[in-house]
C-alpha cells in the first residue's frame, strides 16, 4: 500500500486568505513565528521565525454530520508552495506522538481506527488503515490539543 501526506488544497488555502476570514466568518488572526510549533497546514514545514502567520478555525471536511470537526489551524500568512503529495512525514510534524483516525468516503469516523501513534510509525499505521476499503481517509491530529495537522490517503486516490 503506497500513501500520501496531503496538505490542505492550494485553491482552499488561496479562498480563506482572500476572504480573510474562518469557517465561522470570524476575521484569521495574525502573529509572528518564534520559529517553533507553527505548522503549516497548506506547505506542511513548520513556519519560519520571524514569517508571520494566520490562525483560523477550519473543518478540513467537504459536508457536514456529527464528525465533522472543526479547529484551530495555523497558515503561513505570505504564499507559500503547497506540499507535493509523499510517503514521508511531513517535516510539520515534530511532535514525538500523534492521533490517527481512520474517516469513512461519508466523513465519518470507523470506529475503532483512533489510536495514538509515535511519529516514525505513522506511515505504517496510516497503510494498515488505508488497506481497509471502508477507509477512505485518515487524518492526523495533535495528540495533546486535538488540532487537524494533514490527511493521508492512497497514493492512487489523489
Amino acid at each position: 500500500m503506497t500513501i500520501q501526506f496531503t496538505g490542505l488544497p492550494h485553491a482552499d488555502v488561496a479562498a480563506i486568505k482572500q476572504r480573510g476570514t474562518d469557517v465561522y466568518g470570524l476575521p484569521v488572526e495574525r502573529q509572528t513565528s518564534p520559529g517553533t510549533g507553527i505548522p503549516c497546514r497548506h506547505c506542511l514545514k513548520v513556519t519560519p521565525e520571524g514569517e508571520d502567520f494566520l490562525i483560523l478555525a477550519h473543518r478540513p471536511f467537504s459536508g457536514l454530520n456529527a464528525y465533522t470537526e472543526t479547529g484551530p489551524i495555523f497558515l503561513c500568512a505570505e504564499a507559500c508552495e503547497p506540499a507535493a503529495p509523499s510517503a514521508g512525514v511531513p517535516p510539520m510534524l515534530t511532535s514525538p506522538e500523534y492521533i490517527l483516525r481512520g474517516y469513512t468516503g461519508e466523513e465519518r469516523i470507523e470506529y475503532g481506527t483512533g489510536r495514538v501513534v509515535p511519529t516514525e510509525d505513522i506511515p505504517a499505521y496510516a497503510a494498515e488503515l488505508l488497506q481497509r476499503p471502508e477507509i477512505a481517509f485518515v487524518d492526523i491530529r495533535s495528540a495533546t490539543n486535538n488540532c487537524y495537522k494533514c490527511r493521508v490517503v492512497r497514493a492512487d486516490a489523489t
